[in-house]
């Protein structure tokens, strides 16, 4: 690629285009959405081409076999041995070749073409009872292919097997554009049926002549992957060809369509969680417990899950599933293995409920992201992420793992699949410097050697790609590999799939992704507080395993990353993907713009900066953040959106239109509507929220008027728009310990005052007293008094110039912020917020815009939800008893930042019931306002909140505590949600007491 002119790149461009019905791109864009996988590896693509089908495909091959350049095919792309990545043209198979083209329950096998997510098949197979058996923790977004490509496995290996397990027959397209339809079985001649004459002769004899080397120089042990699976080819095991080609990464052929073989699941299942002391024993265990028929033996220690709930006591974990035909059955198998494995224990569980036991799998399915950092946050890798040996093998080869690793002085967390002797594990490699480049390598070496020294295979699952195949020749021999040599001449003479994997594979430490990155921390805006300040490394927290390509709730109804990859499918429109532009901007290699770079700024267009990512993305990648930080940088001196303008300065706007509302109100149901919607850039779909006539604080002034003399409050400021709270107590029976100040954010006071009215009086009776803070900083004892405009600017969060990237607005605001609340906070007083998104801004936003002053920490600590401080403050106050069912939302920024426990406990002690909808409503703010997103808003709310609200009983109670989920409901349905505060407000009757 490197040699290539710029005249034979148009021609090329020129000649795909032409012959392919997909899409064919050159772009920078989606050329920096393909350089990387799940891996330490990094190589730049020429081009992407979507291929619609296998005549694409054909003709895809046919150009680049003309132009001599390489094919790398590509699924999910969550491969993290380096093999889907690659030079030349990358076919993604994920936006078309998608179809389950057919399924035969009765024969029980299914035809899929490679694009296929697993969930999706799972999903059709679980309509007809079955399943298919291999599951990677990356279920909800890993390819047929993928998985074909690499013979992955998942935690239901000891029960199905792997892939290879499970493959029927393939339909491939050599490089040469020869079709194959590879299945197990001979012709007459004893060749493989479904090859090519030329294919054909050469199979058969390069199998007849090597016979000997078959037949002894393969590990028997369950997760064999490294390396070709030639052994298939012999006749006493069928001459499996389909067989022999999973697992060959793409080197061999292209899969067009997939026959695969699936199982009957049990009707239900048991999870045997069984503690001990140590990881070792844990290990020790692992294959004792094959006998009873486990559907699952998955291990992991004390250091990897953390203060993970619902396990038993112990240092290390077993988790053994057990099946039955009924729920009682399933336990009573799981209770048994329980009794059987006493010895050694520590502690023991058995979790029959589905969502428990989903709960405790998902601390194991985020562990390939999780272990990518260390309990002190430093970096952890991949490279021997998943060697396996003989089950009986694994306690003796985990000790001297553990003494390597010490004496490399490296540090990794083991965790994986006991019950088959396979180990993932991330190492502290320092892939950043020549120094640790060559620790990493020489510890690949050792590592190698004590694989083989057990027994074991460099790769138990994920194959082995650039990262392990250049030590091939340590577990099967130079003549071996030279056989893999041979199988792959013969296959692809022209070495143009996937060159550089699996045979005559790049060095190990080559292409590593860090090279290109800055050595010095770039000038950044938030102190990105998990990394250091180092922008690169905030980005390198992304290492690839795609959790937010999940396109359904198949990984957790809670769940709300990532809401524009939902509604697009589109690469670039994921956390992911956001993050690998991001890294090429920082490279500047294929981005090349910087901070100005318009790909980084488009990718980033459809971000709801939801926050979701913060806390679903495994390893904690902040796309909302990274935002703000690239907004800022790319419109540093430049004129902004329209947007920016009118709703990223939205509080300046409401409070100095509050007097006008009325007015305003009429002025936005007329025909003048439109061209002011136009020049602020907003959604000629969106009808203009109404604006307060009687905002929140003005309600509230004229409530402490009236109360002044019974209050008692002292040193109060005064003033439309203030609030009179001071650091004096006083009032009916209230103490300090039960006083709140409670946050009036620019929604509630100028666009839901409704809920600020309910807030107060649910708070008043639950025995606390509300205070709102003045709008300007207390004077010290014995100042004078400064004279005051006359109308005085309300407080701000800052939350909408953070999400716009105006920063130094956003800094400006909350200094003015911190300067009144600080000192009213310093006793300890909680800060009560009803605006979820406030609430988040202030306690992360906060902080981390203005690291460098202390204040910004205190304050976001104090900062309470509404259902926190009743929990708090008035543990022993009851709420009253709605009865209803619930329906509703979390709002994205509390599930991301805020937690929702506080709220759901509320809830149910009130008698709503039924759970909240994950996902985010799609305004998320300025957003869903913005002209040019609304399409994506509505298809964000399609996703989940919608259908729930629909499907409710008619007497659900419809909860929405943000007011862009509020405003979302009410204009894309009719329906008014309310704040939970309005609810129990309602609840309280008149009197305002617990009827």
């Amino acid at each position: 690629m490197a040699d290539r002119t710029e005249s034979q790149r148009r021609e090329l461009e020129k000649e795909l285009a032409a012959a392919v019905r997909g899409e064919v791109s050159f772009a920078a864009a989606d050329r920096a959405l393909m350089t990387m996988d799940a891996s330490n590896y990094r190589r730049v693509p020429e081009a992407v081409v979507a291929p619609r089908d296998a005549d694409d495909v054909a003709a895809a091959l046919r150009v680049c076999r003309a132009h001599g350049v390489p094919v790398v095919p590509r699924g999910g792309g969550t491969s993290i041995a380096g093999q889907a990545t690659g030079v030349g043209v990358v076919l993604d198979f994920t936006r078309h070749l998608r179809r389950i083209v057919s399924l035969d329950p009765e024969a029980r096998t299914a035809v899929v073409q490679p694009g296929v997510v697993l969930d999706d098949l799972r999903a059709a197979a679980g309509r007809h009872g079955l399943t298919f058996g291999p599951d990677p923790s990356t279920h909800s977004r890993c390819t047929i292919g993928g998985m074909i490509g690499n013979n992955s496995c998942g935690s239901h290996s000891v029960a199905w097997g792997t892939t290879a397990d499970s493959v029927e027959a393939l339909k491939l397209l050599t490089y040469a554009g020869e079709e194959v339809r590879a299945g197990r079985g001979t012709d007459a001649g004893g060749a493989p049926t479904g090859l090519p004459p030329r294919l054909r002769d050469g199979v058969r004899a390069l199998v007849a002549e090597e016979l000997a080397l078959l037949r002894t120089g393969y590990p028997d042990l369950p997760r064999r992957i490294s390396g070709y699976a030639l052994d298939a080819l012999l006749p006493e095991r069928g001459t499996d060809l389909a067989r022999a080609l999973t697992g060959s990464e793409g080197t061999l052929g292209v899969l067009t369509e997939a026959t695969v073989r699936l199982v009957e699941p049990p009707a239900a299942r048991a999870l045997a969680v069984l503690g001990y002391p140590d990881e070792s024993a844990a290990a020790e265990a692992a294959h004792t417990l094959l006998p009873h028929g486990p559907l699952t033996v998955e291990g992991m220690a004390a250091d990897l899950v953390g203060d993970a709930a619902g396990l038993p006591k112990g240092g290390a974990w077993l988790f053994v599933e057990m099946g039955g035909a009924s729920r009682a059955e399933a336990v009573a198998r799981a209770e048994a293995l329980c009794r059987a494995a006493a010895e050694g224990l520590t502690d023991h569980t058995v979790v029959a409920e589905p969502a428990g036991q989903r709960a405790l799998w998902r601390v194991r399915e985020d562990a390939s992201g999780t272990a990518t950092r260390m309990p002190d946050g430093s970096e952890a890798w991949p490279g021997w992420e998943d060697c396996a040996v003989p089950p009986a093998r694994l306690g003796p080869y985990l000790r001297d793992f553990r003494a390597l690793l010490a004496q490399h002085g490296l540090r990794g967390t083991p965790y994986g699949h006991f019950g088959d002797g396979c180990i993932h594990v991330r190492i502290d490699f320092d892939l950043l410097s020549h120094t640790g480049i060559r620790q990493f390598r020489a510890f690949s070496y050792d590592l190698g050697e004590l694989v083989v020294a057990h027994g074991g295979s460099l790769s138990g699952e994920h194959g082995d790609g650039q990262a392990r195949a250049e030590l091939l020749p340590k577990m099967y021999g130079d003549e071996l590999v030279g056989v893999f040599g041979k199988f792959k001449t013969l296959w692809d003479p022209s070495a143009g799939l996937n060159p550089g994997m699996l045979v005559r594979p790049a060095r190990l430490d080559d292409n590593l992704r860090f090279d290109v990155l800055p050595r010095r921390p770039v000038p950044v805006e938030f102190g990105y507080p998990h990394d250091d300040g180092d922008f690169s490394a905030a980005v390198r927290r992304c290492v690839g395993v795609a959790k937010c390509r999940t396109t359904s709730a198949h990984s957790g109804a809670s769940d709300v990353m990532c809401p524009s990859f939902r509604a697009t499918g589109e690469e670039t429109h994921s956390t992911r993907g956001r993050a690998r532009l991001l890294h090429e901007m920082l490279a500047g290699e294929v981005v090349t713009d910087g901070w100005r770079s318009e790909e980084v700024r488009d990718a980033l267009d459809l971000c709801l900066s939801c926050k979701g990512c913060r806390s679903d993305c495994p390893v904690g990648v902040d796309m909302a953040t990274y935002k703000a930080e690239f907004l800022h940088h790319h419109y540093e001196g430049r004129l902004r959106p329209a947007a920016h303008y009118a709703m990223g300065r939205l509080p300046q706007w409401l409070h100095a239109a509050a007097p006008a509302a009325p007015v305003l109100n009429a002025l936005a149901r007329t025909p003048l509507a439109a061209p002011a919607k136009r020049l602020a850039g907003i959604a000629a779909e969106r009808p203009i929220p109404a604006l307060a006539t009687d905002p929140f604080t003005r309600w509230w002034q004229r409530r402490r008027r009236a109360g002044a003399g019974e209050q008692g409050t002292s040193g109060a400021t005064s003033g439309e728009g203030t609030s009179g709270a001071t650091s004096g107590e006083g009032t009916s029976g209230a103490t300090p310990a039960r006083t709140v100040l409670l946050w009036a954010d620019t929604f509630t006071t100028y666009l839901s005052p409704e809920v600020g009215r309910a807030a107060v009086r649910v708070l008043e009776a639950a025995g606390l007293r509300p205070l709102l803070p003045p709008t300007t900083p207390p004077r010290a004892e014995g100042a004078r008094p400064l004279p005051l405009p006359r109308r005085r600017s309300p407080l701000c969060c800052g939350l909408t110039y953070v999400s716009t990237g105006q920063l130094d607005q956003a800094r400006t605001v909350m200094r003015r912020t911190l300067d009144v609340l600080d000192p009213l906070l310093a006793d300890g007083r909680p800060l009560v917020v009803l605006e979820p998104s406030c609430a988040a801004a202030l306690r992360t936003d906060l902080p981390e815009l203005l690291a460098d002053d202390p204040r910004a920490a205190r304050v976001a600590r104090s900062v309470r939800t509404f259902a926190q401080a009743l929990e708090e403050l008035a543990p022993d106050w009851q709420p009253p008893r709605i009865d209803r069912p619930a329906v509703g939302q979390t709002h994205c920024h509390q599930h991301a930042v805020l937690g929702e426990a506080a709220e759901r406990r509320l809830r149910e002690r009130a008698g709503l019931d039924g759970e909240l909808t994950g996902g985010c409503c799609g305004l998320a703010g300025n957003f869903g306002f913005e002209r040019g997103h609304y399409d994506v808003s509505v298809a964000c709310a399609e996703d989940r909140l919608l259908p729930a609200v629909r499907q409710a009983p008619a007497n659900a109670e419809l909860l929405a505590d943000g007011f862009s989920c509020r405003t979302q409901l009410e204009q894309l349905m009719g329906r008014r949600g309310r704040h939970l505060a309005e609810v129990l407000a309602e609840g309280l009757g008149e009197g305002g007491a617990v009827p």
